[in-house]
């Protein structure tokens, strides 16, 4: 089964940037040639929300918080899917996790914390 392991995250303050990314492993063929993935984010007590999705063909779409400041991409060749965050709010502290755009992986992975604060 496709595994995916996040990295990138760490604590920043308001206004900073980080770069995640998403590395798919176990897998014959790259899972982003064949999906639409996408990142999500989990705030404790909340459920997952999908932030930033981009489909097979690199078309892109964000949730209406993040849009304009993060930018998702990902290199086939390489089987690695990334979340470009500008300019984070202190909102945008969650444990971030990547998956197909619909959740289509049943187990998700750790996840990488995201911390924004002064």
């Amino acid at each position: 089964q496709v595994q995916l392991v996040e990295s990138g995250g760490g604590l920043v303050q308001p206004g900073g940037s980080l770069r995640l990314s998403c590395v798919a492993t176990r897998t014959p063929r790259s899972i982003f040639t064949i999906f639409a993935m996408g990142w999500y984010r989990q705030i404790p007590g909340k459920e997952r929300e999908l932030v930033a999705a981009i489909s097979r063909f690199g078309r892109t779409n964000y949730t209406d918080s993040v849009k304009g400041r993060f930018t998702i991409s990902k290199d086939n060749t390489k089987n690695t899917m990334y979340l470009q965050m500008d300019g984070l709010k202190p909102e945008d502290t969650a444990v971030y996790y990547c998956n197909t755009a619909h959740g289509s992986l049943a187990s998700w992975g750790q996840g990488t914390q995201v911390t924004v604060s002064s």
